[in-house]
């Protein structure tokens, strides 16, 4: 369990600090996007590679783990 927890912040910290790269390894993201979170999202989106609900769900669960 603890593992997963320390991947799990691991994962949090990369994505702070480079949005662009840590989501382009999973998701298809243009270089030409930049490292701006609401263009990140909005380019997801707009391409249909996430939901609105998935989006939403993610913003629930960021709310939970940064009490």
């Amino acid at each position: 369990m603890m593992n997963n927890v320390g991947s799990l912040m691991q994962m949090l910290s990369q994505m702070k600090q480079n949005p662009q790269k840590f989501l382009s390894q999973r998701f298809n993201i243009p270089e030409n996007i930049g490292n701006d979170p609401q263009n990140i999202l909005q380019h997801l989106l707009n391409s249909g590679q996430v939901s609105q609900s998935q989006i939403n769900s993610a913003m629930q669960a960021r709310k939970f783990f940064t009490k």
